[in-house]
Formats: C-alpha cells, sequence, structure tokens
C-alpha cells in the first residue's frame, strides 16, 4: 500500500499531461516552431518519466530496474534544463518577431531558427547533464513513492554545474519578454505585415506562446532560487577536493522509505517540487494550445479519419437519416397575382355592438401603394362620408344592413366607376368588387386621382 498521500493522483495526472501535451504537436510542426515543439517533447519526457517513476516506487523503495533508473536520473536533469532552454527558444523567437525589419522570411532564415534551437534545446541540456558527473557523489537515490532521484554531491562546483541554470536561463527569459512587448508596442505596422506574410502564426498564438513563456519563467525560476537557498541553509556544501574524494564508492544506491523522508518538510517540498513541475507544465501547454481554432479543426480531421477507419461513419449516417426522416420537409407559400399585377385589397369590417354605434371608416387600408399605376401614386385610404366625392354606394357598403343589396352605379360624371354588383348572402361587397373600385388604373396621372372601372 503507498503511503503517498497524492496516490493515485499523480500517476494519473501526470500520465494524462504526457498524453495532451502531444495533441499540438502536428500543426507546430507544420509552422516550423522549433522552440515549441522541444517544449513538447521534454515536458513530455518529464512527465512520462515521473509516471512510470511514481507507479513501479509507489509502495517501496526497492532498487529492482538499476538501468531505468540510470536513464530516469538523466531524464530528470536535462528535463530540468531542458524545459527553461526550450521555453527561452519561445520567446526569443517573439522577441524576432516583434522587432523584424522585413515582412518575409525565407526558407533559409527558417532553417538558421531551427539550428540556433535545436543547440540552445536540445544539445546544452545533453552536455550540461554529462557534465554533471563530476559533481555525482554515487549511483543514484531511490526515494519510496517518488522513484529514482539524481545524487549530486553538495560542493560549491555543483551549484555552478548544475543548480544555476535554470535560475540564469529563467532570468534571460524574463529579459527577453520584456524585450518582446516593448518591441511590439513600438513596430506594431511591421508586425502586421510579418503576420499578415506568414500565415502558420496569428496574433493569438503569438500572445499565447508569450503567455505560456511568462508562465514558465514564473514558475521556475523563483523555485530554483528557492532551491539554492533551502539547500544552502540547511547543508553547507563541502569544498571540492578531488574526483576520486567525491566518486568514492560511487556505484553505492541509497534508499529512503517514505515514513522517514515524509517526516522532514523540506524533503517534501523538494520531491513533490521536482516532479509535480514538468506535469504543470504540460497541462499549462495544453490549456493554452488545445482549445485554439486550429486545435478544433484538427480535432475534427482526427475524429473524422478515426470514424472512416472503424467504419462508424456509416453507423452514424444511418442514425442521421432515420432522425431527418422524423423531421419536418420545408414547405413555401405560393402567391398569385391577378392580370393586372396588383394585391388584393381588403377592407376589414366590424359588426357593431349595437344600433346605436355608428360605422366608422376603416383606417387599416390607409396608405396603399397602388401596384398597378406607372407613376406609383399613393393611395390615401377611402374618404370620409361627409366628402363630396364619396360615391353613393360608398355610404351603403358601410351602412350595417342583414339583407342582401346591390350597389347601384353611381352617374356623378364621365369619371365615376361602373360596377357590376354581385349578391352576397353576407351583405357585403365581394374582393372583385373591392378591387374593381379601388384598384383600378387612373385616367391620368394627376394629384387627384379618381378610380374608374376595370
Amino acid at each position: 500500500m503507498s503511503r503517498d498521500p497524492t496516490y493515485p493522483l499523480f500517476p494519473i495526472f501526470s500520465l494524462t499531461a504526457s498524453l495532451l501535451v502531444l495533441v499540438p504537436l502536428p500543426w507546430h510542426l507544420q509552422a516550423w516552431n522549433s522552440g515549441t515543439c522541444f517544449y513538447i517533447v521534454w515536458t513530455f519526457i518529464a512527465s512520462l518519466n515521473q509516471f512510470v517513476n511514481s507507479i513501479v516506487w509507489a509502495s517501496d523503495a526497492i532498487d529492482r530496474a538499476p538501468l531505468w533508473c540510470d536513464i530516469s536520473t538523466r531524464i530528470v536533469n536535462s528535463s530540468a534544463i531542458g524545459i527553461p532552454a526550450a521555453s527561452l527558444c519561445i520567446v526569443r523567437r517573439l522577441y524576432n518577431i516583434a522587432s523584424v525589419q522585413r515582412a518575409s522570411v525565407t526558407r533559409a532564415d527558417k532553417r538558421r531558427q531551427v539550428i540556433v534551437d535545436t543547440c540552445i534545446s536540445l544539445l546544452f541540456p545533453i552536455v550540461a547533464t554529462g557534465l554533471q558527473i563530476i559533481v555525482q557523489g554515487h549511483r543514484y537515490d531511490i526515494w519510496e513513492g517518488v522513484g529514482c532521484v539524481p545524487a549530486m554531491y553538495n560542493t560549491p562546483l555543483a551549484y555552478v554545474l548544475v543548480s544555476m541554470w535554470p535560475t540564469l536561463i529563467g532570468t534571460i527569459s524574463a529579459v527577453y519578454c520584456i524585450l518582446a512587448l516593448l518591441a511590439f508596442r513600438r513596430r506594431q505596422i511591421e508586425f502586421n505585415n510579418y503576420l499578415r506574410s506568414n500565415k502558420s502564426l496569428t496574433v493569438g498564438r503569438y500572445f499565447r506562446l508569450m503567455a505560456l513563456a511568462m508562465a514558465e519563467v514564473s514558475l521556475t525560476t523563483p523555485l530554483s532560487v528557492v532551491s539554492i537557498i533551502v539547500n544552502v541553509k540547511n547543508s553547507p556544501p563541502q569544498p571540492w577536493i578531488s574526483w576520486a574524494d567525491t566518486h568514492e564508492d560511487f556505484w553505492r544506491v541509497d534508499q529512503y522509505p517514505a515514513l522517514l523522508w515524509r517526516q522532514s518538510k523540506l524533503a517534501v517540498f523538494g520531491n513533490e517540487t521536482n516532479r509535480w513541475l514538468p506535469v504543470v507544465c504540460a497541462l499549462l501547454f495544453f490549456a493554452f494550445f488545445g482549445f485554439a481554432e486550429e486545435a478544433r479543426k484538427n480535432y475534427k480531421a482526427a475524429s473524422t479519419a478515426f470514424l472512416k477507419f472503424t467504419k462508424l461513419d456509416a453507423f452514424f449516417s444511418k442514425i442521421r437519416s432515420r432522425t431527418d426522416r422524423k423531421s419536418l420537409k420545408p414547405f413555401s407559400l405560393r402567391t398569385d397575382w391577378d392580370s393586372q399585377n396588383t394585391l388584393p385589397v381588403y377592407m376589414p369590417y366590424t359588426e357593431p355592438k349595437s344600433k346605436s354605434d355608428k360605422p366608422r371608416p376603416s383606417t387599416e387600408a390607409s396608405n396603399i401603394i397602388v401596384l398597378g399605376h406607372d407613376n406609383q401614386s399613393t393611395f390615401n385610404g377611402p374618404p370620409s362620408p361627409s366628402s363630396s366625392a364619396v360615391p353613393s354606394y360608398y355610404e351603403m357598403m358601410h351602412t350595417p344592413t342583414s339583407s342582401t343589396f346591390c350597389p347601384s352605379s353611381p352617374t356623378d360624371g364621365p369619371g365615376s366607376p361602373k360596377v357590376s354588383g354581385k349578391h352576397t348572402s353576407t351583405g357585403s361587397i365581394s374582393e372583385l368588387d373591392h378591387r374593381s373600385t379601388f384598384g383600378a388604373r387612373p385616367e391620368s396621372a394627376t394629384s387627384s386621382m379618381q378610380p374608374r372601372a376595370v
């Protein structure tokens, strides 16, 4: 049974982080973001290494895998330098973009950038890890619940060869962050021109990379400084004597049960910080780039390819077709026009509540555009009953009665309409009578328009 209070939380988080950080790797490779790719690789290796150690040595400190511990301790030392170095390459590239003198970037420039990033993020951590053998007091240590831990002889030379690099690299990265922000503020026009010519980099991705670098600097640099101060205060450094003195009994493996080392708060702080830091860096990277627009496009493409590979796309298409059959089908309404291309005229009529209520002319038909006219003049509604221009049949139309009637044709003049009445059972003028009365073409386009019969 494990004595680790974070078990199995830490193995789950470390494995999840090591898998998630690989998701944005393909499109960063396509964009030639070498610093970002090295950051992904280092955090993946470090998180996976901590996952294996937390599983194998979850409940004891037995030296059951010497070869793995030799490899694991080298991974711990190199990733402690490689992750800050990759972050330095990221912020250095952002500074070069913000202070660019020309908008176009050639293939030779990209190749040169990749070579420089490889030297900083890969070769330098490997060389620094090789130099750590000088201050390696014995083979390695095994801490229950943590796994394989590098063994370092506490001497001033160890701080120069091992401990100072994360602090120094983090300080340089912080300076580049400040310079990049200042350059971006001064040269926004050149920066926008560069982004228009470079489709692999957008404003959103630029600031996400900047935020990632700043977050990594704010995590690694202060913790590295605190680690150095704590080591110096609690165990004073011993003077370097010779190679033989430092490597005496080199093949020794020290084992620390959790029951003992968890009683020391400093030991708990150091071990937990060293193994959680790469996991947090991996999760931060996925948080910045795992939900971006390009990530969602790649997720969709990957899911489509997976469905085609597993033949599940046909299954889902059948389910989708069955669902579509049950849904309502769209339909369209057809509007029929008469021979004169005019809309039907509607005269709303309300039955009065009592005989004392006098009918009033409807105002809903006012301001109607007569669609058959050449000059598209406006018909301002029917005239009031008191007007002299009111035809005799108008009062008949608006007189409430229940009997059937036929309006007589007025004989007021040559412009008067001739209406052929149509008997109805409801005592109202038919739609054809209204169209022939109010929707006819006028004789002349004058301001005082009189309707005529069709």
